[in-house]
């Protein structure tokens, strides 16, 4: 198991990053939010988890050691694999899926996308006894940076359509939040926004 990687950030993408540990170039796979809060050549740590299948070795990466927790812990759940795992932490933040989860808010889990009226029952049902809220120390997620210009614009489209939903989906979402977004927009305060609106 693969706890953690610290290295130069190489690569940064819509929901990966590149980290050199040791002269090797790690591929994490991440949230939308984690790859925005990192840098370009400055030295990262990231919280990690190892996906071992038949024909494939995938890597995690999380901003803070409770983000991997609940990675790992929402997929102890039957029809709940990595990629929708990892799509429910780019919709809801740790605490947010925690309290939905415990206060049996099926509305809030089913604003991810793969996650139907059945599928948040079982969530429910399976993590209620099992799940409950960390006591993170403060500051233990990085914030992710302001984006300026409309380049958020772009990122939010392609996390939108990364997590299932249509173009014009996204799209449409994108255009309705820009409306009233602040001059220096934030990504995954965007993002955020944008999934709000196509939760309504």
């Amino acid at each position: 198991m693969i706890a953690s990687v610290r290295g130069t950030v190489q690569h940064i993408g819509l929901d990966r990053v590149v980290v050199e540990v040791g002269g090797v170039g790690m591929l994490l796979h991440t949230t939308p939010a984690t790859a925005s809060a990192q840098h370009l050549g400055h030295e990262a740590t990231l919280a990690t988890t190892l996906v071992v299948r038949e024909d494939s070795l995938t890597l995690y990466g999380f901003g803070s050691d409770d983000e991997r927790d609940i990675f790992e812990q929402v997929q102890t759940v039957s029809g709940v694999g990595p990629r929708l795992a990892l799509a429910m932490l780019s919709v809801l933040a740790p605490d947010r899926l925690r309290a939905a989860v415990t206060g049996s808010d099926l509305a809030t889990l089913t604003k991810v996308p793969g996650i139907g009226k059945k599928g948040a029952e079982r969530i429910v049902l399976e993590l209620r006894d099992k799940i409950g809220m960390a006591s993170a120390p403060a500051g233990a997620t990085p914030a992710a940076p302001a984006a300026s210009g409309p380049s958020w614009r772009d990122q939010v489209t392609e996390a939108l359509t990364g997590l299932g939903y249509s173009a014009k989906q996204a799209e449409d979402a994108v255009s309705s939040v820009a409306a009233s977004a602040p001059v220096e927009a934030d990504v995954s305060e965007m993002l955020r926004a944008a999934l709000r609106e196509l939760g309504r």
